[in-house]
C-alpha cells in the first residue's frame, strides 16, 4: 500500500490497530461464551472488557522476543487485565484468532468495494441514459463494423460491473466465515457453542469444517473475483483509451485547468487515468495466483499462506477500492464528443452499411456468395479511396447490383436509424421497462 493509490476508510480496516481490536473481541466474546458454559467465572470476562487494553508498540516490542503475534497480543493484553487474563484463549490456538480476524477484514473490505460498485453504476447508468441514442461506430478488430450507440457501450459496461458486483455479494459470503475449534478443528478443548457465539458477535457464519484453518478456497475465490473486477476495470479503461487517440478522440478523460499533459508538449491531453487504471488492475490480477496456490496446505495446517495473505489481503482490497473510485471519477466527467463520432461514422464513404446491402441483395434472389462478390468488389474501391468516394454511389452505377436492387431501393439501405430499432429493448432487459 502507498498513499497515492489507497483511500483512508480502506487502509483502516488493515492497520494494525484495527487488527488487533478484532483480536480482542474475537477473545472477549469467545470468554462470554465460556463464561454461559460454565467454564470460566463471570468477572473474568467482565475484567477483560473493562481493563481489555492493548498498545502496538508494546506489541511489536513482545513479538521480537517471542517471535510470535498472537502471544506478544495475548501478553500485552494481560498486562492489563491482570489475573483473570489466565481464562482468555481457553481452547483456542491462533489461527482461531487469526483466521476469523481475517474473515472479518475481507468483509468488511468486500463492503467498501460492493459501495465502490454502486457508485460507478449509477454513473454509468446515468450516462447510458444520457448517450443511449447518440450514434457512433462499433469496431471489430480495430476497424469500423457497424453502427451502434454510444449509450449501448456504456450500457455494456454497466452489465458488466452489475455482474461483478454480484459476483463481490457472493465472494463475501463465501469468506466471511469464523472457526474457533482448536488445535486441529476437533473442537477436542473448545465446545462449538463458542464458534456460534462468536461468529454471531463478529457478523460471520460458522465454518462448517475447519481443519487448524479456514479451508483456502474460500480465500482464493475472494481473490480471484477481485481479479476478475479488476480485469472489468482494465476492459472499459482501456476502451477509453483507444476512443481517446487523436485518430479517434470521440471521448477523452477530464482535463482539468491548470492540468498539465507532458513535460515536453504542452499541446499534449493524455489518458494518464486509464492508463493509471490498466496498471492497477494487473497488479490486482497478479496477486490471484498466489491466493490459488495457498489452498494446497500441509495436512492439517502450514504457514506457507500467512505471509501470501499478509501482502494480498491489504494490497488487493486496497488498490481495487481505488480504482473502482478513480474509475467512477473517469467515467463521471468523460468528455463526449457526438459530433466526432458522426463525423467518424461518415468517413469510410457508408461502408458500413454493406451487410444490410448484402442482405438485401440475398432477399432480391442473388445467392450469398454472388451478392457478398457484388458488395465486396465496390466496396475495396472505397477502401482505396480512404472513403473519398461513397459506397452507394458505386452500387447504383453497378449493373449487376441494380439488376437485383433499384437505385431507389438502394438508398433506403443507408439509413443510420435502421440500426437503432432495438436500443430500447437492451436498455429494457439491462434496466427493466
Amino acid at each position: 500500500m502507498i498513499p497515492r493509490y489507497s483511500r483512508p476508510e480502506m487502509v483502516a480496516i488493515w492497520e494494525p490497530e484495527a487488527r488487533f481490536r478484532i483480536w480482542f473481541e474475537i477473545e472477549a466474546h469467545a470468554m462470554d461464551a465460556l463464561v454461559e458454559l460454565g467454564v470460566v467465572p463471570a468477572q473474568a470476562a467482565k475484567d477483560v472488557w473493562e481493563k481489555g487494553a492493548f498498545e502496538v508498540e508494546r506489541i511489536d516490542e513482545i513479538e521480537r522476543e517471542t517471535k510470535h503475534d498472537v502471544i506478544a497480543f495475548l501478553t500485552n493484553l494481560a498486562e492489563h487485565v491482570g489475573p483473570s487474563a489466565r481464562f482468555v484463549h481457553q481452547g483456542m490456538t491462533s489461527s482461531d484468532v487469526l483466521d476469523t480476524c481475517l474473515g472479518v477484514q475481507l468483509a468488511r473490505a468486500a463492503d467498501l468495494m460492493i459501495a465502490d460498485v454502486d457508485a460507478l453504476l449509477a454513473v454509468l447508468r446515468r450516462r447510458a441514459i444520457e448517450h443511449k441514442l447518440t450514434p457512433t461506430i462499433g469496431r471489430s478488430h480495430g476497424i469500423h463494423a457497424e453502427p451502434t450507440t454510444f449509450g449501448l457501450k456504456l450500457l455494456q459496461a454497466y452489465a458488466e460491473f452489475d455482474r461483478c458486483r454480484a459476483r463481490l455479494v457472493a465472494a463475501r459470503a463465501e469468506v466471511a466465515t469464523c472457526a474457533i475449534s482448536g488445535a486441529v478443528g476437533t473442537f477436542a478443548n473448545i465446545d462449538p457453542r463458542v464458534e456460534a457465539h462468536v461468529a454471531k458477535a463478529m457478523g460471520l457464519t460458522v465454518e462448517p469444517v475447519s481443519t487448524q484453518v479456514i479451508p483456502r478456497d474460500r480465500h482464493a475465490m475472494y481473490f480471484a473475483t477481485l481479479g476478475v473486477v479488476a480485469g472489468c476495470i482494465e476492459r472499459l479503461a482501456t476502451e477509453v483509451r483507444h476512443l481517446q487517440r487523436t485518430e479517434v478522440l470521440e471521448a477523452e478523460e477530464y482535463f482539468a485547468p491548470g492540468q498539465k499533459g507532458s513535460s515536453a508538449m504542452p499541446h499534449k491531453r493524455n489518458p494518464v487515468l486509464t492508463e493509471n487504471l490498466t496498471g492497477l488492475a494487473r497488479l490486482v490480477r497478479g496477486m490471484v495466483t498466489p491466493a490459488l496456490e495457498n489452498i494446497a496446505l500441509w495436512h492439517e495446517r502450514d504457514i506457507s499462506h500467512s505471509s501470501v495473505e499478509r501482502m494480498i489481503g491489504p494490497d488487493a482490497t486496497v488498490t481495487l477500492d481505488f480504482a473502482l473510485a478513480r474509475l467512477t471519477g473517469v467515467m463521471d466527467k468523460l468528455l463526449i464528443y457526438p459530433e466526432r463520432m458522426q463525423a467518424n461514422l461518415d468517413r469510410m464513404g457508408g461502408l458500413i452499411h454493406s451487410q444490410r446491402v448484402l442482405l438485401a441483395l440475398t432477399q432480391a434472389g442473388a445467392s450469398r456468395e454472388a451478392a457478398y462478390a457484388m458488395v465486396q468488389r465496390n466496396a475495396m474501391q472505397v477502401w482505396r479511396a480512404d472513403g473519398k468516394i461513397a459506397l452507394l454511389d458505386l452500387l447504383k452505377a453497378d449493373p449487376e447490383v441494380t439488376g437485383f436492387v433499384a437505385a431507389a431501393d438502394l438508398e433506403q439501405l443507408f439509413d443510420f436509424g435502421y440500426h437503432f430499432a432495438h436500443v430500447d429493448t437492451i436498455f429494457a432487459r439491462v434496466l427493466g421497462a
